[in-house]
């Protein structure tokens, strides 16, 4: 009879969202809870313009199939909470999507799918930086388009909005256990729903407004076909943006109890979650083209389709600073923790680890210029590259077939132990390629958008 022993993952992917207490509580409702915590953020602000480019046909059909190719990535990470290592007969608990990666298909492959899924960390906080600074923005611009008219000049720079966004983050870095709070997560999920329904909202009633549905089946027209085949490219990268959770996905399956089995649970929670999620991101897409067509923002409470109630469109935007100050923190802490430690680790006799004392306050010289050199870095970026659809889609897209597509499938190959050349290798086999040139296309116009914009 094999060993069963549970090997602790360390860092969690995602430090705050998952944190619980040791005592397993989690049930199918507290999943579905988490899943749709972490999947609805700052990305269904594009849905509307993703929609907008691919047309009434095919943006709906897309946002369809990626909750499809989301739902058979949940339904094969289901299978590596537990892992039967052949080669000392020792079953590991697989409490993270990384150490399921390195139990099941070794370390090389750890090394890489780390390096994304830190990567995928870093560029959270670059587009949170671009989003927050926006939605500032807009509060201003909002309060003066109220006062002045729709036609004044209502245009303000990025770089001071980002620069306090900076300042924020530099500050809350360095607060003792800030990242744990527990009401941090509980804001930033009543945040991320508040000003999502607010921007589905108004776009229905501004569709009810006009008396018609506006928008059609080949989306917006350009004038040129490259410029058309460029923008459904980056509307293809802001959707894959919008609903994979691969990192979250065992870390919360690590929480529930037993009996069911885990794996009915999550199942089940995963289902519920996706089809919830894919509903609500249908009505934050459609309503938004319904509502204005070829004229649809590329975010939906920052481009200005909606005038009025203006204090309602500050108040969304204000959530989603909120939300995006503490999210922030919860996807950063993981990198600080991380480097910290090997830091640490590497140099246990250094003085740059010591605690000082400056005006009374302790600081750890280590977490400070780290912790600031990350935001300053985050925010360089960001100010070099301020542009929210381009980024979004960059970001969905360079991460999505690895960490959704390829790392799953390769696991599932080796936990299952299916044999190359059978109908189920070369179905996921097909499956896999199918979705890597999805990738590189979408990654391809989100380059070539980034380039446009930043140089064009």
């Amino acid at each position: 009879m094999a060993e069963y022993r549970e090997v602790d993952s360390g860092e969690s992917d995602t430090p705050l969202l998952l944190r619980t207490s040791h005592k397993l509580t989690g049930t199918v409702w507290t999943a579905i809870a988490h899943i749709i915590t972490a999947v609805i953020g700052s990305g269904v602000l594009s849905l509307s313009w993703s929609v907008a480019q691919l047309g009434w046909i095919a943006g709906p059909l897309s946002l369809v199939l990626f909750a499809l190719v989301t739902l058979l990535n949940a339904s094969l990470l289901t299978n590596f909470h537990q892992y039967s290592d052949p080669q000392n007969g020792v079953t590991i608990t697989n409490r993270s999507y990384l150490q399921a990666v390195q139990s099941i298909l070794g370390d090389s492959s750890a090394r890489i799918c780390a390096l994304l899924a830190y990567f995928n960390l870093f560029k959270l906080g670059v587009i949170y930086t671009i989003t927050s600074s926006i939605s500032i923005r807009a509060i201003q611009q909002s309060n003066c388009y109220h006062e002045k008219g729709h036609e004044a000049d209502c245009e303000y720079a990025l770089t001071s909005y980002m620069l306090l966004f900076g300042i924020i983050q530099i500050i809350s870095s360095q607060i003792p256990n800030f990242h744990s709070t527990k009401w941090l997560s509980i804001t930033a999920a009543i945040m991320s729903f508040t000003y999502s329904l607010i921007g589905s909202g108004l776009g229905l009633a501004q569709a009810i407004g006009n008396g018609k549905i506006k928008g059609s089946i080949g989306g917006v027209p350009t004038e040129k076909p490259i410029q058309k085949v460029w923008l459904v490219a980056q509307a293809i990268g802001d959707i894959a943006f919008s609903y994979p959770f691969p990192l979250i996905f065992l870390e919360t399956q690590s929480t529930l109890k037993s009996p069911p089995l885990k794996e009915i649970t999550m199942k089940k929670a995963s289902r519920i979650a996706v089809f919830t999620t894919t509903i609500f991101y249908l009505c934050c897409g459609g309503f938004g083209y319904a509502a204005f067509g070829n004229s649809t923002p590329g975010n939906i409470l920052t481009g200005f389709g909606f005038y009025e109630p203006y204090w309602l469109i500050d108040f969304a935007n204000a959530c989603v600073f909120l939300h995006l100050i503490g999210g922030y923190q919860i996807f950063s802490q993981t990198l600080y923790a991380i480097s910290e430690r090997w830091y640490t680790e590497k140099y246990p006799g250094s003085e740059f680890i010591n605690d000082c004392h400056v005006l009374k306050i302790r600081l750890n010289l280590l977490q400070l210029c780290f912790r600031t050199s990350y935001v300053v870095l985050t925010t360089s970026i960001a100010m070099i590259f301020p542009y929210f659809n381009e980024v979004v889609a960059f970001a969905g897209s360079v991460t999505f077939w690895p960490l959704v597509v390829y790392f799953p499938v390769e696991m599932y190959f080796v936990q299952k132990k299916i044999v190359p050349w059978t109908f189920k290798w070369v179905v996921l086999r097909t499956f896999t390629i199918l979705c890597l040139f999805v990738s590189i296309f979408a990654l391809t116009g989100s380059i070539q958008g980034l380039i446009a914009k930043r140089f064009g």
